[in-house]
C-alpha cells in the first residue's frame, strides 16, 4: 500500500498523534526513526502500522524484523507525508503507529525486592526520557510517572528514552494510590533532599526500594513527601546548589546497581 498525499485522512490522524489529546482519544502514539521503530519491533510492541519513505526505501535494519511481525501494515509514503507526521525539523525516513499497552503496575508491585524509580511532577520530557533510559541501564524493575510529569508518549520523551521504554514497565498514575501499595508490600520509599542526613553512598540500597525524584523547580510535593520513609542526600564538593532530576536519578540508580550487584543479563 502507498499513500502520497499529506491530505489523506489517515495521514491527518497520524499527524494528530503529535498532540496528547489525540493520543489519549485514540489510545495510540507515534514513534519516529529507525532506532525507535527497531526497538518497538524487537520488543514485540503492538505496532499497528509502519510507514517508510518510498524514495529512500525500507531501512535495511528493519527488513529482517518484518517477517516475524503479525498484523502490522507496511505502508510506503511520500516525503511530504513523512514531513507532516514528524515532530522534528529533519524528519526520519520511517515512523510507526503503536497502540498503547497495559501498564503493568501489578507486575512491579508483585516483584520481590522491587527496584523502582518514581517521578513526582518532573515536567521536562528530556529528563523523563533520560531517567527511563537510566533506569533501564541500571536494571530497575520499572518507572512510575506521577501526576504532573511529562507525558510518556510525548515525542521528546520517546526520543530521550532511546527505546528503553520498550525494555521495562513504565506506569503513569497517582502516587497517592501507588506508593501506599508499595509500602504495604514492604518497599522503602526513599527520596533525595538537601537536608538529608545520610549520604546516598552510605545508604543501603538492598531490598525493595522505590526511589522518589521531585520536579526540577518545586521538588517533591507535600502529598508525596508524606509517604517518604527516608531522605538521603547526594553530596557535592563544588559550588552547584543542586543537580537536575535526570542527573540525580542516575546517580542513585547506579549507586544502587553497584550495591545490589546487578549484572547485565
Amino acid at each position: 500500500m502507498e499513500i502520497m498525499s499529506p491530505q489523506n485522512t489517515r495521514v491527518k490522524e497520524w499527524a494528530g498523534l503529535q498532540e496528547k489529546k489525540h493520543r489519549d482519544k485514540a489510545g495510540k502514539y507515534i514513534i519516529e526513526g529507525i532506532h525507535l521503530v527497531q526497538e518497538a519491533l524487537l520488543a514485540e510492541a503492538d505496532v499497528e502500522c509502519l510507514a517508510y519513505d518510498l524514495d529512500k526505501g525500507m531501512p535495511a535494519e528493519l527488513k529482517p524484523l518484518l517477517q516475524s511481525v503479525q498484523g502490522m501494515e507496511v505502508i510506503g509514503v511520500s516525503a511530504a507525508v513523512i514531513a507532516k507526521c514528524s515532530s522534528t525539523g529533519t524528519p526520519q525516513p520511517v515512523f510507526a503507529i503503536v497502540r498503547k499497552g497495559q501498564q503493568g503496575l501489578e507486575a512491579i508491585l508483585a516483584k520481590r525486592d522491587s527496584w523502582v524509580m518514581v517521578l513526582d511532577g518532573v515536567q521536562d520530557p528530556g529528563n523523563v526520557g533520560t531517567i527511563i533510559r537510566s533506569a533501564d541501564a541500571a536494571g530497575a524493575d520499572g518507572v512510575i510517572l506521577g501526576k504532573g510529569c511529562a507525558d510518556l508518549y510525548n515525542p521528546k520523551t520517546l526520543r530521550s528514552t532511546m527505546g528503553s521504554m520498550f525494555h521495562l514497565p513504565v506506569v503513569e498514575g497517582e502516587l497517592s494510590g501507588i506508593l501506599p501499595q508499595a509500602r504495604e508490600r514492604g518497599a522503602l520509599v526513599v527520596s533525595t533532599s538537601l537536608t538529608g542526613v545520610e549520604s546516598c553512598y552510605t545508604h543501603d540500597f538492598h531490598g525493595s526500594q522505590w526511589l522518589l525524584i521531585g520536579s526540577e523547580g518545586q521538588g517533591i510535593s507535600p502529598q508525596a513527601a508524606a509517604l517518604v520513609d527516608k531522605s538521603i542526600i547526594i553530596p557535592m564538593a563544588g559550588r552547584a546548589e543542586s543537580l537536575n532530576a535526570a542527573m540525580a536519578a542516575t546517580i542513585l540508580l547506579f549507586e544502587g546497581m553497584r550495591q545490589r550487584g546487578i549484572q547485565r543479563q
